[in-house]
């Protein structure tokens, strides 16, 4: 391999592999390598992250404090209403919990926080140690529901079960249970669900607002801004559009088999992507509405029409450079080397956390030769290819934004922690204002990497 192989352990190099050398394999959706420090979360946390945007439930932790403390206000999911979501609440299980075990402790946390907050439902999330010591959490949250007249819904999480893709599963069975407890009447056959967008930044709504446009009715957030009430019918929307595919999928096929109700795999990131998805949705309703392809098509042209002279200006200082992608959802990644396409720059590295087989396939057909593809990274890996292709920025999470900082890397935050929109057509553009901010900044003239570099015209 390249002089970054020594940074590779034996048991990675095949959830490693660059584009044109050879004919292309890529294992993965394997659990992380032990010692490893892998970039990926635990089921627990992958659990929390998708059903934290429920901004009218009550989310209570059951373990150790640290687990409630980790996953705080892990995504800056916006609400236009309630905020009970931004509370962490947590049984916080001590040693004696642990020895004795710890349902009357989550009984009585369940019996002092649902009288005082109201909620319209509580998601309780199981850890490693109650996993481990054997609460049974079902017995429980059913006595809590009868109790307090609300769901009261267990969310079978123990972190050590498998990888964060697990975490995604028990979070849409837990809100499967929800699905067709209420009622539909008035909601129209043009209809639609938003999945696997997280409301980050108010992302939801600049989709939301597209679909207005359309005259097309959005029934629930699934999960941003979310409602419990919206989630009890979401059964009645006519079509399901699933964003990130491993975090909702299995809700959206949950409902597919048992409501009949059909989903279009979409993306709202990048110009072609949100284009083509609007598309999508237009298309799958036409039957209903014959004049919706023309009335997309004129909305994205005004949308263009606005966006397109702006990204040429900024292209201009960015053509040439080169990015490095790594982020947890691989749609996201098929997104952003378009994106980066539409600047003029080059994706030389590009993972995800929970990409499938066939993601990784088809990201390898749209990348160029020699360019990095993994599976899971860690740090020790990401810094060497960062070193080994030399990229101008990198886009990635709260937990790659380190390791650009130590190597002198621009840095892009696609993840939980970000206060501008990135999606839509105005994403687009705040994304090449981002990207061109940070390549461009003067600093990197003082960057010891790039010392011995040809400086740029």
């Amino acid at each position: 391999m390249s002089e970054s192989a020594p940074a590779i352990f034996e048991e990675r190099k095949d959830q490693i592999a660059r584009v044109g050398e050879g004919s292309f394999a890529l294992a993965c959706n394997r659990d992380s390598l032990a010692g490893a420090v892998s970039q990926r979360a635990c089921v627990f946390c992958g659990s929390r992250v998708v059903l934290y945007p429920i901004a009218d439930a009550l989310h209570l932790v059951h373990g150790p404090i640290g687990c409630a403390a980790y996953t705080w206000d892990i995504r800056g999911a916006l609400s236009s209403g309630p905020e009970l979501h931004r509370l962490s609440f947590s049984t916080d299980l001590q040693e004696l919990d642990v020895i004795f075990g710890g349902e009357k402790k989550l009984a009585a946390s369940l019996d002092e926080l649902i009288p005082v907050h109201r909620p319209k439902a509580a998601f309780v999330y199981s850890t490693c140690i109650v996993g481990l010591i054997g609460d049974d959490l079902a017995a429980v949250c059913k006595a809590a529901s009868e109790r307090h007249g609300i769901p009261v819904i267990p969310v079978q999480s123990e972190g050590f079960k498998g990888n964060k893709r697990e975490g995604y599963l028990a979070a849409c069975k837990a809100m499967a249970t929800l699905v067709g407890t209420g009622g539909i009447v008035g909601i129209p056959k043009i209809s639609v669900n938003i999945l696997g967008d997280f409301n980050l930044a108010g992302e939801t709504w600049i989709i939301k607002d597209y679909f207005e446009r359309l005259g097309i009715a959005v029934v629930a957030g699934v999960t941003g801004d979310g409602r419990v009430d919206d989630l009890r019918r979401a059964h009645g929307a006519g079509l399901n559009l699933v964003q990130c595919s491993g975090a909702t999928m299995d809700l959206a096929k949950i409902m597919q088999e048992k409501y009949g109700t059909p989903f279009l795999k979409v993306s709202w990131i990048g110009i072609e992507d949100v284009a083509e998805s609007l598309y999508a949705v237009a298309g799958h309703f036409k039957d209903l509405d014959p004049t919706l392809p023309a009335r997309t098509a004129e909305l994205v042209r005004e949308e263009l029409a606005a966006l397109m002279p702006r990204l040429k200006e900024l292209r201009r200082d960015l053509e040439g450079r080169k990015a490095a992608v790594y982020v947890g959802g691989a749609f996201k990644a098929f997104s952003l080397i378009k994106a980066f396409r539409h600047l003029g720059m080059q994706v030389a590295i590009v993972g995800s956390q929970t990409g499938t087989e066939e993601d990784y396939r088809e990201l390898a057909a749209i990348c160029d030769p020699g360019t990095i593809v993994v599976d899971d990274a860690n740090p020790l890996e990401l810094s060497a290819f960062l070193k080994e292709k030399d990229v101008d920025v990198f886009v990635g999470g709260v937990k790659e934004r380190p390791i650009a900082h130590k190597l002198g890397v621009g840095f892009c935050d696609h993840n939980h922690e970000r206060k501008i929109a990135l999606e839509g057509f105005v994403g687009m553009l705040n994304f090449a204002r981002e990207i061109h901010a940070s390549v461009m900044s003067p600093v990197w003239r003082f960057v010891p990497r790039r010392e011995k570099r040809e400086e740029r015209p």
